[in-house]
């Protein structure tokens, strides 16, 4: 190792490599806080460099662990004292703009908010969107294939990348840095790497498609008499707004209650007494005409006793109010801790039942601690789940898996719709994916990682 550490210093410097006590005081992530225990963080900055780095831990069958905003939940970003750990966070730059193209090609490293400012300055957007906007990157985005609040209009990840750049695990780049909306010639190789989560190959570059940018953003929150109403509601608004709709999240009342209690640093802007609520945001062009259509829908929802009460934000100030609602998880986080979190998708007619008898059998086997908060993306059929009981052994955390995934197979429901497997649900895969795709999975990675370098241990064991 001492030997490899010299090597992987003189290519990419003194500085390019961290060590001892400068890579303990780094965390594995922001959900447990736990120190990095890698032998040594490398940090390239270049797509050569990395080469370079890969070529020679693939001569000595150095595993290594890639890091990019380390704001992910599945524990992908863990290292052991035999591992190192590759950091793209000095490949931090926007390469080139194109505004007739509507594109922007960036390095892995650069984080969300950058690229989304960037494209504000342009008078266009990049619409990918979720909480951790400031600490994520790209290339983290990409290797989990992130989705956010707009999917239900833009779609996740894989939609808003055209071409990227990938270092293999013995050095080899793949650049497919395509900039056309059409390229119909073979297989398309990106897709490869879109959700891969750094075990097929290491994502330097991209290529980001951008989108028009919309000044006029309508926002409200509504209080919602049942399950029913809510998708009867989801129904209404995805029609009548169908060309401006652009966010669609469900609050069931555990969730704002605990978001909005006394000692909370966030408003009740509603009555705390509803089943469940709703965020409706759509972006557009006109404000005037938007706000009036928006107030429409809303009209006509109330008459149809879909929603019971609404409050429309009159500001960005108050917008922010009501998002913070729903985005701060941190708080989320310490009102529960400790905690089991859970991201899961499964058909929308089907959530109120699955989530109901997971309530009943956490209450069954936790009947004293057991607490359970629901919230997500219900246009996109992805739910986020957070469980305490009071207790985060290996044994309860067992317990409270198998409430939550077993009931997923009657519904042919996802394990993982945005957060990805990682460490902590590769054992569950099956539930999500036939015999026949896993194998596939595994021959892939046998064919991109011969050794089995990359990431090991991560999303197939």
């Amino acid at each position: 190792m001492n030997s490899l550490i010299s090597d992987l210093i003189a290519v990419v410097g003194e500085s390019g490599v961290l060590l001892g006590e400068d890579v303990a005081q780094r965390s594995v992530d922001w959900f447990t806080g736990a120190p990095c225990q890698a032998k040594a963080i490398v940090r390239p900055q270049t797509t050569e460099q990395l080469s370079k780095v890969m070529a020679l831990c693939y001569q000595a069958d150095q595993l290594v662990v890639t890091h990019g905003g380390l704001t992910g939940v599945v524990h992908g970003g863990i290292a052991s004292p035999d591992e190192l750990v590759v950091s793209l966070e000095l490949m931090n730059q926007i390469e080139e703009i194109d505004v007739v193209g509507s594109t922007m090609q960036v390095q892995a490293g650069v984080t969300l908010q950058r690229v989304q400012e960037a494209a504000q300055e342009i008078d266009m957007q990049f619409p990918l969107d979720l909480g951790a906007r400031g600490s994520c990157t790209i290339g983290g985005n990409i290797a989990t294939n992130a989705g956010g609040i707009r999917v239900i209009r833009y779609g996740m990840m894989r939609q808003q990348v055209l071409g990227l750049e990938a270092v293999l695990s013995d050095g080899t780049v793949v650049s497919s840095l395509n900039k056309m909306l059409k390229n119909n010639a073979g297989y398309d190789v990106k897709q490869l790497f879109i959700g891969s989560e750094g075990t097929l190959g290491v994502v330097t570059r991209a290529v980001l498609r951008l989108q028009p940018y919309m000044p006029s953003e309508q926002t409200a929150l509504v209080a919602v008499p049942s399950f029913d109403a809510l998708t009867a509601l989801l129904n209404l608004v995805s029609k009548e707004l169908a060309n401006s709709l652009s966010a669609f999240e469900a609050l069931w009342n555990n969730h704002y209650r605990l978001m909005t209690m006394e000692g909370s640093k966030h408003a009740s802007l509603l009555s705390t007494d509803s089943p469940f609520y709703a965020i409706i945001e759509t972006l557009g062009l006109d404000e005037e005409q938007d706000a009036e259509a928006f107030a429409k829908v809303l009209e006509a929802a109330m008459e149809k006793e879909l929603i019971t009460d609404a409050v429309l934000a009159n500001s960005s100030t108050q917008r922010e109010g009501i998002w913070a609602v729903r985005e701060d998880i941190e708080w989320l986080v310490r009102s529960l801790k400790p905690m089991f979190s859970y991201d899961i998708s499964l058909p929308i007619p089907h959530m109120d039942e699955y989530v109901n008898n997971l309530e009943k059998g956490l209450n069954e086997q936790f009947p004293e601690s057991g607490q359970i908060v629901v919230f997500g993306h219900l246009g996109d059929g992805n739910l986020h789940i957070m469980i305490t009981v009071r207790d985060d052994s290996l044994e309860s955390r067992r317990r409270v898996e198998a409430l939550v995934y077993g009931s997923l197979v009657k519904y042919n429901g996802s394990i993982s719709a945005e957060h990805g497997v990682g460490l902590e649900k590769k054992e569950y895969l099956n539930i999500s994916r036939s015999p026949e795709e896993i194998d596939l999975m595994k021959r892939m990675k046998q064919a991109l990682d011969p050794k089995g370098l990359l990431n090991p241990g991560k999303v197939l064991g």
